[in-house]
């Protein structure tokens, strides 16, 4: 079994049933200033590629708490998971004066400093890492799943599929080529509301090229929307507010799962009859 080159301050977060779980503490200078991120690195046998998997928190949270929220290391051990650190950003709906964590929310918005943090972290893993190029993900909750489509928009060329939640960027849209997404949503979210949501994920059916929606999943209101170019949008509502679903990260994987970058076209739409 081999494992990646990872230089790290080991730590040690009780977040699943199976005990402590180890993440690695990574860290980058990004024009200056000093960006961090906890790694997970699985292990591999020889000759294997890892898929990745970029997380992102919400505006006021942070990497540790989004180890815990999105559980991607339990719910996908396999995977090479990033929880990246946002730095102190203005908030487009809370927080104007920018006293907690979040991530640009635009092209050129503070000075593409998580863009430019994105690059950094990406082609460090390549380099130290037994990557798999075409099973790279990215998900993200409020701001951090708007910095999901907004790296869809800039850098969409590196992903296989997107997993936004509780985010609705529209300004991004006509920047996006299309994709494979899977948005989930609150239908009683206070913040992002779900109207703002729902038109969000019309403009991804149309982008998408989508028909109507089929069951996807048995156990979540899932609906899966197939497309003629094999890029079908999913979405995974649930009736809560702005928090972040128990059941969205074996959802997400599952997923995640289902799409590579170089063969997600031709195989994308067997996902419509799966029911498990």
């Amino acid at each position: 079994m081999l494992k990646c080159f990872v230089v790290a301050v080991v730590c040690f977060l009780g977040q699943s049933s199976q005990g402590a779980e180890a993440w690695s503490l990574r860290d980058w200078m990004v024009d200056g200033v000093r960006r961090e991120a906890l790694v997970h690195v699985p292990e591999v046998k020889e000759g294997e590629r890892m898929p990745v998997v970029f997380a992102f928190h919400g505006h006021g949270g942070n990497m540790r708490n989004s180890t815990r929220s999105f559980r991607m290391d339990e719910v996908w051990p396999e995977a090479l998971v990033v929880c990246m650190q946002g730095l102190p950003t203005p908030g487009k709906l809370t927080d104007p004066e920018g006293k907690k964590n979040g991530w640009q929310s635009g092209v050129g918005e503070q000075g593409d400093r998580d863009l430019k943090f994105f690059d950094a972290v990406f082609a460090a893993l390549k380099a130290e890492c037994a990557v798999d190029e075409d099973r790279v993900y990215a998900m993200g909750h409020s701001n951090g799943g708007g910095f999901t489509y907004l790296l869809w928009a800039a850098r969409g060329e590196a992903f296989a599929a997107m997993g936004p939640s509780g985010s609705a960027a529209r300004q991004t849209v006509a920047s996006l080529k299309p994709k494979p997404v899977l948005h989930v949503a609150g239908e009683g979210d206070p913040l992002v509301k779900f109207s703002w949501q729902k038109n969000m994920i019309e403009a991804l059916r149309v982008l998408n090229q989508c028909g109507a929606g089929v069951a996807w999943d048995q156990d979540a209101n899932c609906t899966f929307y197939p497309s003629a170019i094999g890029m079908p949008v999913v979405t995974a509502i649930h009736p809560g507010g702005h928090e972040y679903p128990s059941k969205a990260p074996e959802l997400l994987v599952k997923f995640f799962k289902q799409h590579r970058r170089a063969s997600g076209a031709k195989t994308t739409d067997s996902g419509a009859k799966s029911g498990s």
